[in-house]
């Protein structure tokens, strides 16, 4: 059962920021919020929240983590010691609280451009510099430079901030990649820290590996921080878990503050717990095959209407990393499509150097909105040649 998008008119009654940044004659396709109804036992589960008052403190004993640990045996073949766990705000916060104490200021971070924007800043808020190691082009697809890894490693880098599966290329990881990561970073005494939020979205028949299963050695050196909010559209809520692989690695999580914890939204921690729970495998799965089927639109109607256009259906995700600097408008071809096409993109050069020339695209949306989307940019594309930023 597939899961199907609200109208837009509805969707314009929506207050978060994807349908708030921008006038209402502009198609947003940026930030990453979905416009998918809720699963049926999260909209249950904030119901009774609300009907009972249970808007108080996060509690010390709830059942977060047990819940995850069942979802990604089902999901991921992997069952994480719920022990081993703690939880925060959301993905960017657990990120930072673990590098703050697993590097000391000053030390380098390795990212793998083009990344999610906010890694660079994430480092540096807490206390490192960033480190760039792209991700290589294999010509078709993306994996690690482990090469370029062990180098930054070798020369002092301290830690590696993982994105697994990737945003924006929507890459997932080999398991053979990832083993040799936990290798490298053994070997070199660094730690891995792998932010998987987008993990439940991975597409059937390809094989997802959580980085602390991916050998004894992973889990040695890394700690996972992941959320239902990607793929359960709950960023609002706040609520994350960050996970650690060893002993060691979980007294460092139950080293941090109560207040670390106590970040936790209260609904987003309630929703979560619903979201992992069993009772909405089906709706994830419903997800699943209908961004399968928006995902392939896009590459339809890109080859169709604007056949410039580079983009790899991504393996995981409803984000599309696409290449848009065959039609000559800049570095930067999301500004121009914002002005004149009326159609939000993610601006490509936000992800790093590497992003030149591409544009970011949600594809969690109605197939008429993401069709609608495509032929505005085709419409610009006859109309208007190449143009200065």
């Amino acid at each position: 059962m597939k899961v199907t998008a609200l109208p837009l008119e509805q969707l314009r009654q929506r207050t978060s920021e994807k349908w708030r940044e921008y006038p209402d004659d502009v198609l947003p396709l940026f930030v990453a919020e979905t416009d998918f109804p809720l699963a049926p036992g999260v909209t249950r589960a904030l119901e009774r929240a609300v009907q009972r008052g249970d808007t108080g403190y996060v509690a010390s004993r709830t059942p977060l983590a047990e819940t995850y640990a069942a979802f990604a045996q089902r999901r991921f073949g992997w069952k994480p010691d719920a022990g081993r766990m703690r939880s925060t705000a959301d993905v960017s916060m657990g990120i930072v609280e673990v590098l703050r104490r697993v590097i000391t200021p000053g030390e380098r971070v390795v990212v793998n451009p083009p990344v999610y924007p906010p890694f660079y800043e994430l480092v540096t808020e807490a206390g490192g510099v960033v480190e760039r190691v792209p991700l290589s082009d294999t010509g078709h697809g993306w994996e690690l430079d482990l090469a370029g890894i062990e180098h930054a490693l070798a020369a002092g880098a301290r830690a590696v901030l993982l994105c697994n599966p990737h945003n924006p290329t929507g890459t997932v990881h080999s398991a053979e990649s990832l083993a040799a990561l936990a290798r490298i970073a053994q070997e070199r005494g660094a730690v891995v820290v792998s932010d998987e939020i987008h993990a439940p979205l991975v597409q059937s028949g390809v094989r997802f590996t959580p980085f602390l299963a991916a050998g004894e050695g992973a889990a040695e050196v890394g700690f996972t921080v992941t959320s239902a909010s990607k793929a359960f559209n709950l960023a609002g809520l706040k609520c994350a878990l960050m996970i650690a692989g060893s002993d060691d690695n979980a007294a460092v999580l139950k080293g941090m503050p109560v207040e670390v914890e106590w970040r936790t939204g209260q609904f987003g921690l309630l929703a979560a717990v619903a979201a992992f729970a069993e009772e909405s495998d089906e709706w994830l799965d419903g997800l699943l095959a209908t961004l399968d089927e928006n995902r392939r639109l896009l590459a339809s109607l890109l080859a169709e209407h604007v056949p410039e256009a580079r983009y790899r259906i991504p393996d995981a995700g409803y984000l599309a990393w696409v290449d848009l600097s065959g039609l000559g408008w800049g570095t930067n071809p999301a500004k121009r499509i914002l002005r004149e096409a009326k159609v939000a993109l993610h601006f490509g050069p936000a992800f790093g150097a590497e992003g030149a020339g591409f544009v970011r695209v949600n594809f969690g949306t109605s197939p008429e909105i993401l069709t609608e989307a495509v032929m505005r940019i085709a419409r610009l594309r006859a109309e208007s040649p190449a143009a200065p930023e």
